[in-house]
């Protein structure tokens, strides 16, 4: 089958996702009280980006999940919260999502915000040291930063997939991961549902973000297995009914 076959498959399935989710939530409406499964992928979407090629409706720009590691105790909220940020200061730790640290790296470069330590070294006092800036100062300034990129990735509806199961001893969620990103790219290929013109990635410095129209940075040059899509549809179909989520 064509990748735009594929395409048009993995929106079909996302279709019913949406309906097993009760449709997309927004990050900033959600909380760790929520019936959130223990493990699964995500998938968020973004207001004015829109399927042109494969059919109609929003598109994808980012897909990750968790815990890919047996040592690893992160649960799939964990992940979500660590991408939203803090509820209440609307804060956040980009050194700790490379969701946040990708939009704020675009925005830093279209100008919308101001933090030149923003994604250096893996704390907040390296990054002030390896620019030759006083903490307090680097701290103001991404301080601000991070409760733009909060907002923006608050605004970012999203839906989530429980998959905590092993094929062939390999992670599922990590397959449908990585092969969904590797079929949504659109990097060094014919483009299929490209970005829109005001898409705020087109100021990432990264070319891997701006070739491929996602907010993700790994697997956007692989070529996917059409294979997981029988995974992926076995995995939305075995997830029950939305429950009550307010």
């Amino acid at each position: 089958m064509s990748r735009l076959a594929d395409l048009r498959s993995f929106y079909g399935i996302l279709a019913e996702l949406g309906q097993r989710c009760g449709g997309p939530k927004l990050l900033r409406d959600c909380t760790g009280e929520m019936c959130w499964p223990k493990r699964g992928v995500y998938f968020f979407l973004e207001d004015g980006e829109q399927r042109s090629t494969s059919g109609s409706g929003p598109r994808v720009v980012r897909v990750g999940t968790h815990a890919l590691t047996d040592k690893s105790k992160a649960t799939l909220w964990n992940r979500l919260a660590q991408h939203r940020g803090s509820a209440k200061s609307g804060g956040g730790n980009h050194r700790g999502s490379v969701f946040r640290l990708l939009l704020g790296e675009a925005l830093l470069q279209k100008g919308s915000i101001t933090a030149p330590a923003w994604g250096q070294g893996s704390s907040l006092t390296a990054a002030a040291r390896s620019i030759g800036t006083p903490r307090h100062v680097v701290l103001e300034q991404e301080q601000l930063a991070e409760r733009i990129v909060t907002t923006q990735i608050g605004a970012m509806p999203f839906l989530w997939l429980e998959v905590d199961s092993l094929v062939d001893g390999m992670v599922r969620r990590a397959l449908i991961e990585r092969n969904a990103i590797a079929l949504l790219s659109n990097f060094e290929r014919d483009s299929i549902d490209p970005p829109s013109k005001r898409w705020l990635g087109h100021y990432s410095g990264r070319l891997l973000v701006r070739n491929s129209g996602l907010w993700n940075s790994h697997y956007v040059e692989e070529r996917h297995d059409p294979e997981f899509l029988d995974m992926f549809a076995d995995a939305v179909r075995a997830m029950p009914l939305h429950a009550d989520w307010d």
